[in-house]
This record gives structure tokens, sequence and C-alpha cells, in this order.
């Protein structure tokens, strides 16, 4: 069977009408692979858009602080993307003059563009012949050729990268390798793939092997802590509250939030109160209430985030306070944004 022209052909008839595939400018491919790394093609849509609208060029974005482009992109996840690409742009306009490098070697030593990101970027803006890698690629080429390679191996990807850039049409690198991320996205999915509609059953080792399931091999187990946050929302006289920025490296690195109390373990509300009224004595509190008895759990990649908001009023003003109105200006984590959406705003 031949691979690589029955997967083309399959990407003639089945391709989506995404955005992103009716430009060749790089600024744009590399705009929709950051924002695609970790998250679904109908949530990044949207931001897509958004991001054009506000920063319709790498120049424009580049000459834009810090804090415009992590409110751009509030909800998307994984925030260090967006401050990579922000840092991407400025080495871009410093460096290219605001040119984007025009091959795969070059593209990779932009900050936040790896190997799959420069292969992406250079096929399809720049017509390299040069294979792409990703999540989807390891899946179909796992399941057809029957390979076992642990994924999460050191030899995994130079394994992989190799027998992509033999199947690799090199007179037609863009479309190979959106047809190959394509056909991994919508048809041999990782659960519930299409096999029996699929224009690879006659080839296909797992499905002859029923294998499917089990490719592609990924051993090592993602560890998953767990964490509690306990934000103080305060409200003075005058409703004004107080934000705090998280400098700290980890999640949410420049994002806004309310003042944290964080433990390690779940604790009783009496107790989060006595710590509360203790350390925060000197603010001359009114009352303190949780808002919610059960805690909002936040799904992240390696963390397990429960979270409770504590309303706590204040007898006097606040010196540095904000105004509940001015809260829609400042970049937060999702879930504390639903919160003051809910409300504040």
């Amino acid at each position: 069977m031949d691979f690589t022209n029955s997967l083309l052909l399959w990407y003639l008839e089945n391709q989506r009408d995404l955005p992103w595939r009716q430009t060749r400018d790089p600024y744009r491919i590399w705009l929709s692979e950051i924002m695609l790394q970790q998250t679904r093609v109908a949530q990044a849509t949207p931001y897509f858009f958004r991001f054009l609208e506000a920063f319709p060029t790498v120049t424009d974005m580049a000459k834009a602080p810090e804090e415009a482009i992590l409110k751009q992109w509030q909800g998307l996840g994984y925030y260090s993307r967006a401050r990579n690409m922000h840092f991407t742009a400025q080495q871009i306009v410093a460096e290219y003059q605001g040119n984007f490098p025009n091959t795969y070697d070059e593209l990779l030593q932009l900050k936040g563009v790896g190997d799959y990101t420069a292969a992406a970027i250079a096929s399809i803006a720049f017509n390299e012949p040069v294979a792409v890698v990703d999540g989807n690629v390891y899946r179909v080429l796992s399941r057809f050729f029957g390979v076992e390679t642990d994924i999460t191996s050191s030899k995994a990807k130079k394994e992989f990268s190799e027998l992509a850039n033999t199947l690799l049409d090199k007179n037609r690198p863009a479309q190979f390798n959106q047809a190959l991320m394509e056909f991994g996205a919508i048809h041999c999915t990782p659960k519930n793939p299409k096999c029996e509609s699929c224009v690879f059953q006659s080839g296909c080792i797992a499905l002859r092997d029923k294998k499917t399931a089990q490719l592609p091999v990924k051993l090592k187990k993602t560890k998953v802590t767990n964490r509690f946050f306990h934000y103080l929302v305060f409200e003075d006289p005058e409703g004004k509250t107080l934000l705090e920025k998280r400098t700290e490296k980890g999640i949410w690195h420049n994002l806004y939030q309310f003042p944290l109390l964080e433990t390690t373990e779940s604790k009783p509300y009496e107790e989060i109160l006595r710590k509360i009224e203790t350390e925060h004595a000197e603010k001359s509190l009114s009352s303190v209430r949780v808002l919610e008895n059960e805690a909002v759990l936040h799904k992240l990649s390696h963390q397990n985030l429960y979270i409770r908001f504590y309303k706590i009023s204040l007898n006097k003003l606040l010196t540095s306070g904000i105004k509940a109105e001015s809260l829609e200006n400042y970049p937060f984590p999702i879930v504390i944004y639903n919160f003051i959406k809910s409300n504040y705003l």
C-alpha cells in the first residue's frame, strides 16, 4: 500500500476548512501552531481571530506589553506559551527585522519553537521538506506500521522522525504534514478510531493484530499533585478589593489573583478562618465567610487545584484597593476570572 498517496487523497476529500490553512503567512501559521499545542481546534479558533484583531502583525505583538498578551490569552491555559510567544515576537523584530526566519534550522532558534513547530512553519509557510512529529503523528504511524517503541522514551522522537521523513512527499510537504496531523486528529483518534471506514484498513498492523487500543505505547505516567488554594476576596467600605501578581515561577506566572492562602492538604473551614483572622488582623476585619461549601476542582495537566473563595468585609479603607469595575483590565487564571464575572462584572 502506498501510504503517502493514500493519505494525500484522503486529505483532499476530508480536510477541515480551518482559517490558518488559507494562508502561507508564517506569522499566522506560527500563531495557530502555538495555540494548538495542548488545545483543541474548537477552543483555539476564536482566540486565533481575537489575537489577529489585537495584534495584526508580529511587530504589533512585539510592541504590546506582556499583560495585554496574557489578557487576550486568558482562558486558553498553559500560559507559558503566551509569554514565550511575546518574547519570540520581540526576538523576530530585534534580530530578523520583523521577518520570520525561513528555514527549519533558523526557526529552531526562536524561543518556544521546538522541532514540531519549526517543521510545521518551515513546511507550510516556506515549503521546506521536513516532516512534523506530534501526538497525532506518533499515533498514526505507530498503529499503521506496528511500532511499539515507548513514545515517552528518548529514542522515540528520532525513530518516528526518520520514519515520517521517509514517507514525506518532498514536493508537497505542507499538504503531507497537514494531512498526517489531520488524519490523527479526526480519523485515527486516541479513542474509538474510525477503523471500519479507514483508507489504511488493508495495511494497518494495529488493526490486523487487534492492537489499536494499545498503540502508541506510552509507559510513563504523569504524577498528579493536589494543591489547596484559599483566595481572600477583601472588600472595604467603598467596595474596593486587593489583587496580587503571581511572580514566582510555576503555574499562572505573571497573572493576577486575589491574595492567596495555600495549604498542602484540605483543612477545616474553622482552621482557615482562624488563620485569616490572625494573619490579616491589621486590616480590621468585619466578617469572613466562605462563598461555596464545596471547593471548585480545577484540573491542570500535573495538578489538581481545590479552590475556595472567602468574602472578607473590612471596617477600614484599603490604601491600595482596586475598584470592582477595574478588575476587567487584569489578566487572571480562568477560574478566578469566572468568579469575578459572576460576582462583580
